[in-house]
């Protein structure tokens, strides 16, 4: 394996609401290395997208930092000075976001929102910031960058904002590249011309990225290794093919049975019921009022870490040595025979 570039320990962040203090992320340890992909997938409210915020320092400000790490150059970025943050994000640490007309000023020219990036980090002159923001735009594959430079954001698809916006996150050679759903709002073709994107870049950059996402399938051939979070806490962790074709916990099995693909049969398998109410977290494993293969030790006492590899680990009972054996739903042992349709 590859030098570590980020190391979360045990992070644990509550939001304070008007109806009580929210758990959001709850003890979560993952480590980043050099040059690879780490997809942190789960339903909305599962707690990537708070994690992914902590490591570049956008916390809303009614977030409560409860306890761990998250280690970058030797630094604990939980406890450095805004300052000194404020010259890691964006310099070594970007992030993209959903919505690219979130990340765009409307009213000022595409071309410039690069170059402002350009001479604000890496202190270039205005000249020296437009030929490199053209430089860019076509790095990201904007045709006719020259021409386009002068443009504003509503003369661009939502493929080619995102696109803006990636050129952006870029134009100060970082080394970790945060994506949280840059996907979600773009059709499927453009969706892949995106991920193609990410990919190529994160090669020709050596970039380390984080992939969020709710959509297992989103990161099937962009992934190297995958996260499966659930009511703040990861659940499993694995090489992407281990998530895939040998996945251990309940809710991974879900996840992919609700994952549209080549060997889908007539309907989806939708997950029953909803996520707990984190203002109240439930005693146990989380996932056990949804989990049909739940054993009562899971509404009493929350599971460990189970090793199922030296890379794959999984927090279930069902891997205990006294559990009883379950038979892996239909629809994942449908993928499993099916490899060659999900991974490529």
């Amino acid at each position: 394996m590859s030098e570590k570039i980020i190391e979360v320990n045990n992070l644990a962040i509550s939001f304070k609401t008007q109806y009580g203090i929210l758990k959001a992320v709850r003890g979560v340890s993952f480590d980043l290395y050099k040059g690879e992909t780490l997809a942190i997938v789960g339903e909305s409210g599962s707690g990537k997208s708070v994690t992914s915020r902590a490591i570049i320092g956008l916390l809303a400000g009614n977030a409560i930092y409860e306890s761990g790490s998250i280690m970058y150059a030797g630094r604990d970025l939980m406890r450095i000075p805004e300052e000194l943050f404020h010259e890691i994000r964006g310099s070594k640490i970007s992030m993209i976001f959903q919505d690219p007309m979130s990340s765009l000023n409307p009213i000022i020219p595409v071309g410039k929102q690069i170059a402002e990036a350009l001479i604000f980090k890496m202190g270039m002159t205005k000249e020296m910031a437009k030929r490199k923001a053209i430089e860019l735009m076509e790095q990201v594959g904007i045709t006719e960058a020259e021409k386009r430079y002068k443009q504003y954001p509503f003369q661009f698809s939502g493929g080619m904002r995102q696109r803006i916006v990636i050129s952006i996150a870029l134009a100060n050679n970082a080394e970790v590249l945060i994506c949280d759903e840059p996907t979600t709002a773009l059709d499927v073709t453009i969706q892949g011309q995106i991920l193609e994107l990410i990919g190529r870049l994160k090669v020709e950059r050596n970039l380390s990225v984080i992939f969020i996402t709710h959509d297992l399938g989103v990161v099937a051939n962009v992934a190297n290794r995958i996260a499966v979070m659930y009511a703040g806490k990861i659940v499993e962790i694995g090489k992407a093919e281990e998530i895939f074709y040998n996945p251990k916990h309940p809710y991974t099995w879900a996840l992919l049975s609700s994952m549209p693909n080549l060997a889908t049969s007539k309907h989806l398998d939708a997950i029953f019921g909803t996520p707990p109410n984190m203002i109240y977290p439930p005693k146990g494993d989380a996932f056990a009022p949804r989990n049909k293969y739940a054993l009562a030790i899971d509404f009493e006492e929350e599971p460990p870490f189970f090793k199922v590899s030296d890379t794959h680990y999984a927090a279930t009972w069902l891997l205990h040595p006294d559990a009883p054996k379950v038979e892996v739903p239909a629809s994942v042992r449908r993928l499993q025979a099916n490899r060659g349709n999900i991974l490529k």
